[in-house]
């Protein structure tokens, strides 16, 4: 991915290109093409002598399962093949979290903590509430700046509730993301 961003947009600075590859291979992003290539609903038919349906489906489903999933297939089909071959297939898969990471604001806790370093001021972030069973988790954390909480998130990891208070908190300081 590294090579086709800069291959792409040599004029982009280091970190520019940093932010956007560092989106497009993130586990998130990874789930999102494992699901655009049916790589879930392949697992679901391949086990079915071997989990039962409901089990599968929660499996075919799940973010963590789908991004190793295509992890694994790429690694398989780089052993099997070699770089070049697959080269530009993988990066066609990859296309529209290229493009989302290019027109979409994708990493607020970034851009929260450059706006707080350009003031002197830092941002700590604590979980409020956990819910749910270890493998159906619900998380709410803060992002407190100064001893006040400035943004509360929730998301499906800690990463993500982090990342959705940071972005409320870029609304609550009039930080255009």
């Amino acid at each position: 991915m590294a090579r086709a961003l800069y291959e792409r947009y040599p004029d982009f600075s280091e970190g520019r290109m940093a932010k956007i590859r560092s989106h497009v291979v993130s586990r998130a992003s990874c789930a999102v093409v494992a699901r655009e290539l049916g790589l879930g609903a392949r697992l679901a038919e391949r086990g079915e002598k071997q989990a039962p349906a409901e089990e599968l489906d929660r499996l075919s489903r799940n973010r963590n399962v789908l991004a190793a999933l295509l992890e694994a297939s790429l690694a398989a089909l780089y052993l099997q093949h070699g770089f070049e071959p697959i080269r530009e297939a993988v990066v066609d898969a990859f296309d529209g979290r290229i493009v989302y990471a290019l027109t979409s604001h994708v990493d607020h806790k970034t851009e929260l903590q450059e706006e707080l370093a350009r003031q002197g001021k830092q941002v700590v972030y604590n979980v409020l509430d956990v819910q749910g069973p270890p493998h159906d988790r619900l998380f709410t954390c803060a992002a407190v700046i100064d001893g006040e909480e400035v943004g509360v998130g929730r998301g499906r990891s800690k990463k993500a509730a982090e990342q959705d208070a940071a972005r409320e908190a870029l609304d609550r300081l009039g930080v255009a993301a």
